[in-house]
């Protein structure tokens, strides 16, 4: 399941992030792929030992993990740090498969869903799309400053060439508390139809049939 959640961080939030990435140092991408990635990705990464990073997290991560359709979407158990990347003319990532399993010795997590944090506005790049590789075909996204997209990271996928400007990112993994996508996916849309019904129809024995569905189904498929 891909998600597309706007407006996750606000345009006081992405004007802080802006003004730390604007002077901050970047490095070569490739420093932090596997041997296979390194020959697809041409992108730069902020430098994991810079100061800003501390400051970036609390901006951009807290109000990622506490998003509701963010955390009914991806059932999060671990969230890695996120990496800070920058492409500009010429960049782009092909076409991969992100890491089973990442973190350090002791650290370690599968990797279940990707996700991708756009930093600043579709106007400023041309290019630049994020492309899921599907069995219905290529789902191209590039959505406005400050929105999220996540998508199991077994997906194929790649970030087409910027031919213009500067496109930056934050993106970050998560380990869910429900492995296999499909039954997140599901989850997710008894969640939508359980919001829904809690909204409309709060003391329906309908929406108490749903909502018992829902809290039961993750107590059945969550793993911790």
């Amino acid at each position: 399941m891909l998600i597309v959640i706007p407006g996750v961080l606000d345009a006081a939030t992405l004007e802080q992030v802006r003004a730390l990435l604007a002077d901050a140092p970047f490095v070569d991408g490739r420093l932090s792929a596997g041997k296979s990635a390194q020959r697809v990705k041409h992108n730069q990464e902020l430098d994991a030992r810079d100061a800003r990073i501390e400051r970036l997290n609390e901006l951009v991560m807290a109000t990622l993990v506490q998003h509701p359709l963010y955390q009914a979407a991806v059932l999060p158990h671990r969230i890695a740090t996120p990496f800070y990347a920058r492409y500009t003319r010429g960049m782009r990532y092909g076409d991969h498969v992100d890491d089973p399993v990442m973190g350090p010795p002791g650290g370690q997590y599968r990797s279940d869903v990707s996700t991708t944090v756009f930093l600043n506005d579709p106007g400023e790049y041309e290019g630049g799309e994020l492309v899921i590789r599907t069995a219905f075909g290529d789902q191209r996204v590039k959505p406005g400053a400050g929105a999220v997209a996540a998508y199991p990271s077994s997906s194929l996928h790649q970030v087409a060439e910027v031919t213009a400007g500067e496109r930056l990112v934050a993106v970050t993994w998560a380990q869910s508390m429900v492995r296999d996508p499909q039954r997140r996916e599901l989850l997710y849309q008894l969640y939508q139809a359980r919001e829904s019904l809690l909204e409309r129809q709060p003391d329906a024995e309908e929406t108490t049939r749903v909502d018992h569905v829902y809290v039961n189904l993750m107590r059945l498929w969550a793993e911790l």
